[in-house]
């Protein structure tokens, strides 16, 4: 392989050429989940509760098969990294197939994830509105699954713009769906919850058919042969994709499952509990997107070094990405600190019966998110350093022991042992963040060290 050096100047501008519009896009594709909660929120904290848990389940199960899919990318990387064109569009290819797999019987999941709801004793009445809303949404997973291995494809060459802008159109598409199914007009009555649902399974087909007749029509995609004749699946690359992709989905499931259980827990506790947890983790999200995008370039700059057999450039790489994410999340710090209120009121009205007790409660979480976002930032671009170089397995038992032994099993005892109700959970999370992500930035760290000659 000839190894090709850049300078620290030309690092970051291949790296923001990937990581900007990623970010943009992520968090466009974050505001749809906000936006519906905005609409919903309005119509009380039951509902706000509702849709967020359910949103939380579904959101589940799709990031872990998305990051499953993310194989495709780090394969797609690793071939243009040895120039080898042909590989790169079968690992497209083959990831289509593999992500129809996958996504049938995950539609079926969806619709009957209200049984977690109430095997897990949440209120009845959150139960009852959760269901509509993922009899709606359940019919998104495959276009969301679809659209996920094209836009690994854009982004591995550096082709990441049609991504943000289908997605902010997409955003705005959402909003106004959203407001017109649940609460009707137009001729159209009313559909509540189940209305939220549907409009976001409409804009991800949107989604997915404007980037794939875009990937068509552009010249600059063509010679990969993503669309040369029937798809006729590989095993041998099939297999490879899910061998290699199976512990990123359980990293995934540990990662994602944190937050997941943290929503299960707080509506243990209640539903202003769950309520105030679905406020903060709104908030949260925004700069974990963002630094997500970053990550995500981490990802691929580390696999691109790794395909032309360059181990200093895919470690300088890893640290520029971590470096950038810590950057990033330092400024936002203060964001929750002096705004709380503002962003409480964006999701629940004053005028709502449980505004008061709602409104303490996040504005307590908000300034532990404050803190524990750092860590959340760094962990995610450790880990997608780690994933670049084919590192999985290791960082799955990391974040086993980080994320669910001291985050949720920490963060059970602070709420329920030593009665600090939902402050407890959010201080688990913020332990488990933070050992996970200082392991898997060492583990990184001794898996790039010069190597004795």
């Amino acid at each position: 392989m000839i190894r090709v050096k850049t300078t620290l100047k030309d690092e970051l501008k291949q790296f923001f050429i990937i990581a900007i519009p990623l970010s943009a896009a992520y968090l466009a594709e974050f505001a749809m989940f906000l936006t519906t909660k905005m609409v919903v929120g309005k119509l009380g904290y039951h509902s706000l509760a509702a849709v967020g848990i359910a949103g939380d389940l579904t959101f589940e199960v799709l990031i872990v098969l998305m990051a499953l899919l993310s194989v495709v990318g780090v394969l797609a990387a690793q071939a243009l990294g040895a120039g080898k064109k042909q590989e790169l569009g079968q690992s497209v290819r083959q990831g289509l197939i593999v992500s129809t797999g996958l996504g049938l019987p995950a539609m079926a999941v969806i619709w009957n994830l209200d049984l977690v709801l109430v095997a897990t004793n949440q209120d009845p009445l959150v139960v009852e509105l959760a269901q509509g809303y993922l009899k709606g949404i359940s019919g998104a997973v495959l276009p969301v699954l679809w659209f996920s291995v094209f836009r690994n494809f854009v982004a591995v060459l550096s082709q990441t713009v049609s991504i943000l802008v289908i997605t902010v159109v997409a955003v705005i598409m959402n909003y106004l769906l959203t407001l017109w199914l649940v609460y009707g007009g137009l001729g159209l009555a009313p559909l509540g919850l189940f209305g939220a649902g549907l409009a976001t399974t409409i804009v991800s087909w949107f989604m997915f058919v404007a980037l794939a007749l875009h990937v068509y029509r552009k010249t600059m995609f063509r010679g990969y042969g993503v669309f040369k004749g029937r798809l006729v699946a590989i095993w041998p690359l099939c297999r490879e994709i899910l061998t290699l992709g199976t512990p990123v989905a359980g990293l995934a499931f540990l990662e994602a499952g944190l937050f997941v259980a943290t929503s299960i827990l707080s509506g243990v506790i209640g539903a202003k509990t769950l309520a105030a947890y679905e406020i903060v983790v709104a908030w949260a999200g925004i700069p974990f997107v963002i630094a997500f995008g970053l990550a995500e370039a981490t990802m691929i700059r580390v696999a691109h070094a790794i395909g032309r057999d360059d181990m200093p450039q895919a470690r300088r790489a890893g640290f520029l990405g971590m470096s950038l994410v810590l950057a990033l999340l330092s400024t936002l710090v203060a964001v929750p600190i002096l705004f709380s209120q503002t962003i409480i009121q964006i999701f629940i009205s004053p005028q709502d019966p449980g505004f008061l007790e709602v409104s303490k409660m996040a504005t307590h979480f908000l300034w532990i998110a404050a803190l524990f976002m750092l860590f959340d930032g760094l962990q995610a671009a450790a880990a997608r350093a780690l994933r670049g170089m084919k590192d999985n397995l290791v960082p799955l038992w990391i974040a086993g022991f980080g994320y669910w032994i001291l985050g949720i099993g920490g963060g059970s005892v602070l709420a329920f042992h030593y009665e600090m109700g939902g402050a407890g959970l959010w201080w688990g999370l913020a332990m488990g963040l933070a050992v996970a992500a200082c392991l898997l930035s060492w583990r990184f760290h001794r898996f790039t060290l010069p190597r004795p000659a």
